[in-house]
């Protein structure tokens, strides 16, 4: 059981849920997927079709003002961040389509699956798939409404996880940043007002595996 907080107040960065996988084999099977109600299940096809290129204004208000996204290529940590990068993909990808996907954790809070996504890139006619495992840690003001909303989206495709540390994860920051300087979108604009939104340090572990506080997880 997650052990995440119950205040919608606090900022995203501690609504962090960290794991180590026995080894990096996310590959979904679909048959044994846990079965949502239907507002988490509306919440999980939103996050589908962000990541199948297909953004909008109303999929990028799922998530709080004071986000974070993390997975290994970016870190941002605010709506207006998140927006850039949704609203990019499409320009760097010609597909990206959900091949299947498999929920494993159902729980207060805390949303887990595993994801098989294709990507077909626009300038090098090459398609890539990729397994991962997506947490989504809500936010506990909408939980239990229509419209639920994220404070924390993990996406994790290695047997371990994120420490924050190291040249890597300065890229990852750096990523996140620049893109917002090279985007003219007037959907993105419609989130400007939630930079800096409820910003925290970014913790650091020193380690992605169990000693930086990333439990083993069959998941």
């Amino acid at each position: 059981m997650s052990n995440l907080p119950k205040d919608s107040s606090v900022p995203g960065e501690q609504f962090e849920v960290r794991q180590t996988h026995p080894d990096e084999d996310y590959t979904p099977d679909p048959s044994k997927s846990l079965k949502l109600s239907p507002a988490r299940q509306r919440l999980v096809d939103d996050i589908i079709a962000l990541y199948s290129c297909e953004p909008t204004i109303e999929r990028v208000k799922r998530y709080t003002p004071d986000c974070v996204y993390d997975d290994q290529f970016v870190y941002a940590n605010d709506r207006y961040k998140m927006a850039g990068q949704w609203f990019a993909l499409p320009k760097l990808f010609k597909a990206s389509k959900c091949e299947r996907y498999q929920i494993v954790v159902d729980e207060p809070g805390l949303i887990q699956f595993r994801n098989e996504q294709s990507w077909t890139f626009k300038i090098i006619p090459k398609t890539a798939t990729i397994n991962a495992l997506v947490s989504l840690s809500l936010d506990p003001e909408t939980e239990n409404s229509d419209f639920i909303r994220v404070k924390y989206h993990k996406d994790q495709a290695n047997d371990k996880d994120y420490s924050h540390e190291g040249l890597g994860f300065s890229f990852k920051k750096w990523q996140a940043d620049q893109v917002m300087k090279h985007m003219d979108s007037p959907e993105v604009a419609q989130f400007e007002a939630d930079k800096g939104a409820g910003k925290e340090a970014v913790k650091t572990y020193g380690s992605g595996a169990a000693e930086g506080s990333a439990p083993t997880k069959e998941l």
